[in-house]
C-alpha cells in the first residue's frame, strides 16, 4: 500500500476490500435527516456510499465525494444497479485541491479524518457557504479509538463539537449550531467485532 500519497493510499485501500454490497447508513444522519424533505444533499468522504444510498432512496438528489476513484466509481456502479443513476452522482475530489461545484441542501461529512495534512476547517468552512438558506452541516467525528481504527495513537486527541464549531469561525448570526453532542454507541467492525465508541456530533444551520 502507498503509505506516501493519499490518492494511491486511499484507492488501495479500497481496492483492497470487496465491493460492499448494500452499505448501511450511518445511524446519526438517519435520526438527524430522516424528517426533512428530500433536497440536493452533498456527502463528503462517502466511502462506500451508505449514506448516500440511503439518501437518494429517500429521493434526494445526491453529490457523493472521495478522493478514492475507486471507491466512487463502485459507488456510482451500484447506484446504476438499484435504479438511483439518476439520483446519484459520483465525483472523486482532492478536498485539498478541489471542492464539488452547487450548493446544497444538506452537507454531511461522516468520519472526514485522514493520516495525510488536510486543512479540514477550511473544508468544512467552504461546505458551510455552500449551504442554501436554511440549509444544514452535519459534522460526526471520532470521539475515541476503536479496537479497529488505524489510529492507536493512545495520546490522539479528539477535538469536540464545541471545538470544531470554533475552529470553523462562522458567523453565529448567519450559522447556528442546532446540536453539539457527543453520545455513545455500539460500533460493529471488521468480521463482526463490536465495541462502545464515541461520536462527536455538530449540526450547523444556515439562517432562512
Amino acid at each position: 500500500m502507498n503509505s506516501t500519497d493519499p490518492v494511491a493510499f486511499w484507492d488501495d485501500l479500497y481496492a483492497a476490500r470487496p465491493a460492499a454490497g448494500d452499505p448501511r447508513p450511518n445511524s446519526t444522519l438517519v435520526d438527524l435527516t430522516a424528517d426533512l424533505p428530500p433536497g440536493l444533499a452533498l456527502d463528503l468522504g462517502c466511502g462506500s456510499g451508505g449514506d448516500s444510498l440511503w439518501l437518494a432512496r429517500r429521493g434526494w438528489q445526491v453529490t457523493a465525494v472521495d478522493i478514492s476513484a475507486v471507491a466512487t466509481q463502485r459507488l456510482a456502479d451500484r447506484a446504476q444497479s438499484l435504479g438511483l443513476g439518476e439520483r446519484l452522482t459520483a465525483q472523486s475530489h482532492d478536498l485539498r485541491d478541489s471542492f464539488p461545484s452547487g450548493c446544497f441542501d444538506l452537507v454531511s461529512a461522516h468520519y472526514l479524518h485522514t493520516p495525510f495534512d488536510l486543512d479540514r476547517a477550511s473544508v468544512l468552512r467552504t461546505a458551510a457557504h455552500a449551504l442554501h438558506p436554511g440549509g444544514r452541516l452535519l459534522v460526526v467525528d471520532h470521539g475515541s479509538t476503536a479496537p479497529w481504527s488505524w489510529n492507536q495513537d493512545p495520546d490522539a486527541h479528539f477535538p469536540s463539537p464545541q471545538e470544531v464549531a470554533a475552529e470553523l469561525d462562522l458567523d453565529p448570526a448567519q450559522w447556528a449550531v442546532a446540536r453539539a453532542e457527543s453520545p455513545r454507541r455500539v460500533a460493529t467492525g471488521p468480521g463482526g467485532r463490536t465495541a462502545e465508541v464515541i461520536d462527536h456530533v455538530l449540526l450547523l444551520r444556515r439562517a432562512a
